[in-house]
């Protein structure tokens, strides 16, 4: 059975602390959304994750949620996508919670998230 991806929100690489948090107000007043503060990042809203420094992705990076992520990475490593394991977190009881794929999408990088 295939699995079900949905977006999280778009991360946005910027070049300064100052520059994610003009870009999430911009982006709230914009959308109509709450700024918030993150520890490496600026968010607008839930949608929208501006980055207080370049992370990964030349552009930034796409995040999305699935059901099951454990089903998720073997359903794509079967479709020949490999992983940056060194990004994996885990849950206290070892089951993976996020992890980004190997490579660039677009300039983006693809990070899937257990829902």
């Amino acid at each position: 059975m295939k699995n079900q991806f949905a977006l999280e929100h778009i991360g946005i690489n910027t070049a300064s602390p100052e520059e994610a948090e003009q870009l999430a107000k911009l982006l709230s007043l914009l959308f109509n959304l709450e700024p918030r503060h993150g520890q490496k990042s600026e968010f607008a809203g839930p949608y929208f994750e501006c980055m207080k420094q370049p992370f990964l992705g030349s552009k930034g990076h796409v995040a999305m949620r699935t059901e099951n992520l454990q089903s998720a990475v073997e359903e794509l490593k079967e479709k020949g996508f490999s992983f940056r394991m060194e990004t994996a977190a885990y849950f206290e009881d070892g089951s993976i919670k996020n992890v980004y794929l190997d490579g660039e999408y677009g300039g983006f990088a693809i990070h899937i998230m257990q829902k």
